[in-house]
């Protein structure tokens, strides 16, 4: 495998994370309009959490596309978000 490859490999590992983010960061800030909210905080927040989620869905897993892993990215995206809403 090239290092081409292994970028672009890695960029799609890591690509669902960040589209989760995206939405659910959205999602929240149309169903909470009268809360203020940092849109950027949520996402880059939620996409930590979810590139951990992924990482630890492989180590205890041992391979991606398991619904177990893709249960604990949405959990990974989600609890950051909900963190930040609370304060």
């Amino acid at each position: 495998m090239s290092a081409f490859d292994a970028f672009w490999h890695v960029t799609n590992l890591l690509a669902p994370a960040w589209g989760v983010s995206v939405l659910l960061a959205l999602l929240m800030r149309l169903v909470w309009r009268g809360q203020r909210m940092d849109l950027r905080k949520m996402v880059v927040w939620g996409g930590l959490g979810g590139m951990l989620a992924i990482g630890l869905a492989l180590v205890l897993l041992g391979r991606d596309g398991k619904m177990a892993g893709y249960a604990l990215l949405l959990t990974g995206v989600s609890l950051p978000q909900w963190w930040l809403t609370r304060r």
